[in-house]
């Protein structure tokens, strides 16, 4: 089938920025209402892949879907080229039929895949590609999924925050890297640090780099699969991840969103008492009271280390605390760039927009450009041709965009004016007297 110039364009496009979800969204939504549904279908399965739940994407998925169910016009065949209509099996829609004529394989939504999209067939991924996935087995039906990488980021990849990578290494990296060194001095292969500041600023992103750093594995396990509604259960969960991660040293055992996992015993009701014991626990792992932590580091990241219980903070355990604040100029202008890379742009002042976007975080500033491509990519679906993104587009998306660091800023300045005694959040305290709201 010969593409109009409007679809030549926007394929164009989507070859240029494949990672592009509004775009491709777009294109499938675009292929579904031109009678392409096999085409949608392929388009809208990668925007999944992206962005698990995109509205737009399951839409036009359903519909799809509903369209290569359906007998229509479209399946009378070709008489002009005396091609046959297409087959379908008696029941639900034939896939592998599909994915042979598209010409690669259809991801399946929902799921991720370690590489962005492609064109032709999707290979195998590399054992290395992936998080490996292990299985813990307990009693009965009691099984935890603990997921095990070997990030090939640094610290390097972290655009800008250079103070922030200094303490990290001066104070983590270095006595981990030199264990003649530590063991000289009587010291343990063994560390805890605490990630924490506003959401958004890539927390997560610091933790794999720190790992990458040191060459270990990086086990992670999520929250939910973690937590469990039977008695005794999260503790077991809790004892399997640390010891999935002891099988594996080096390794770096992150726990995100760690003031769910080590509340405040003070503010837990007396109702409650197993998350009391989930607490306990996690406190127990830290110690190694029956197991041996060496080579074992613990990297912990919150939004509300406030709301962390100060057991957690003491020699021995999570005993470092670095702030990751949000992106500065440099980090900013290399977050920017990332993300109009991957869009036809024309006339963008950079340097203006790293100004303008002041307490963004990375994930504001990825969202002020999606916005901004949004309004190109409406203008060059009327115009029927790509037009690129422009400044006006930019400062369109400003005016719509803020930065949502204000309200965690406002709740620190309370935490650094009223409950600093201790001086733990002194790196706190000089950020805003530098921005003068302290």
């Amino acid at each position: 089938m010969t593409d109009d110039p409007l679809f030549a364009s926007l394929f164009a496009a989507v070859q240029a920025a494949p990672d592009d979800v509004a775009l491709r969204g777009q294109v499938a939504q675009l292929l579904l209402q031109r009678g392409r549904a096999a085409e949608a279908l392929q388009h809208a399965a990668v925007v999944l892949q992206l962005d698990p739940g995109n509205a737009l994407a399951l839409h036009v998925l359903a519909d799809a879907s509903a369209a290569l169910r359906t007998p229509g016009p479209t399946d009378v065949g070709d008489a002009a080229t005396g091609t046959e209509p297409p087959g379908r099996p008696e029941e639900g829609f034939d896939w592998r039929r599909a994915e042979a004529e598209l010409g690669r394989s259809v991801p399946p939504p929902f799921v991720e895949s370690a590489g962005g999209p492609q064109d032709g067939p999707i290979p195998p991924p590399e054992p290395s590609d992936v998080p490996e996935k292990i299985r813990l087995d307990g009693e009965g039906e009691h099984v935890v999924d603990v997921e095990v990488e070997r990030p090939d980021v640094t610290l390097d990849d972290v655009g800008g925050l250079a103070d922030v990578k200094q303490r990290i290494r001066e104070s983590f990296l270095e006595p981990m890297r030199h264990p003649e060194i530590a063991a000289a001095f009587g010291q343990t292969l063994r560390g805890g640090l605490l990630l924490y500041g506003p959401p958004g600023c890539g927390k997560t992103f610091m933790a794999r780099a720190i790992a990458g750093e040191l060459g270990a594995h990086f086990v992670t396990a999520r929250i939910d699969q973690v937590l469990d509604p039977y008695l005794g259960n999260t503790e077991k969960n809790l004892h399997a991840v640390f010891e999935a991660a002891r099988a594996q040293t080096p390794a770096v055992l992150f726990l995100d969103e760690i003031d769910a996992l080590g509340a405040r015993r003070s503010s837990i009701g007396s109702g409650w008492s197993g998350l009391r014991q989930m607490v306990n626990q996690l406190l127990l792992e830290l110690d190694s009271v029956t197991s041996e932590n060496d080579g074992l580091f613990v990297l912990a990241a919150t939004n509300s280390p406030w709301d962390v219980d100060p057991a957690f903070l003491r020699p021995g355990r999570l005993d470092r605390m670095t702030l990751v604040l949000p992106p500065d100029a440099p980090a900013r202008e290399a977050i920017l760039r990332h993300h109009f890379a991957r869009r036809p742009i024309a006339g963008i002042d950079l340097g203006q927009v790293v100004a303008a976007t002041q307490d963004f975080s990375g994930a504001d500033l990825a969202h002020l450009v999606t916005s901004a491509a949004e309004q190109a990519m409406a203008r060059s679906v009327a115009a029927g041709e790509i037009q690129p993104l422009v400044m006006a587009d930019v400062q369109h998306a400003l005016g719509q965009v803020r930065p949502s660091t204000g309200s965690w800023l406002v709740t620190a300045k309370n935490v650094a004016a009223f409950a600093n005694a201790d001086g733990r959040y002194d790196d706190l305290v000089v950020y805003l007297k530098q921005k003068r709201v302290l």
